[in-house]
């Protein structure tokens, strides 16, 4: 079983950044794809991104390119989320996820293990 804990949520302005981390205590993230997911009240989870092991493949929803970066330092097994430019429609709870297994779009993966999320409210 892996934990995993999200920090870094928070209220934001309409265009101000946020970067989420997401730990393992213990455990050692390196060899797990992660991905991050939000899920806005009365909607269904989406994908929002994902990075491989080593962190050279990076994957991202349409509706985040060019406005978030996911990136990982498995020295400190961490991953993060780094969002700028936000907007109202981001506002959600963010989860992150890790997987062993890859096959298919990145947002089908099937992720094994789930934090409890960490809120990220935008303000307009």
């Amino acid at each position: 079983q892996v934990q995993l804990v999200e920090s870094g949520g928070g209220l934001v302005q309409a265009g101000g950044s946020l970067r989420l981390s997401c730990a393992a205590p213990g455990r050692t993230l390196s060899t797990y794809v992660m991905g991050w997911f939000r899920q806005a009240p009365g909607k269904e989870r989406e994908f929002v991104a994902a990075i491989s092991r080593s962190g050279a493949g990076r994957y991202y929803a349409d509706s985040v390119k060019g406005r978030f970066t996911i990136s990982r330092d498995n020295a400190k097994n961490t991953v993060y989320l780094q969002m700028n430019s936000l907007k109202p429609e981001d506002m959600a709870v963010y989860y992150c996820a890790a997987t062993t297994t890859v096959n298919g779009a990145p947002e089908n993966w099937r992720y094994d293990y789930w934090g409890q999320g960490t809120r990220v409210t935008v303000s307009s």
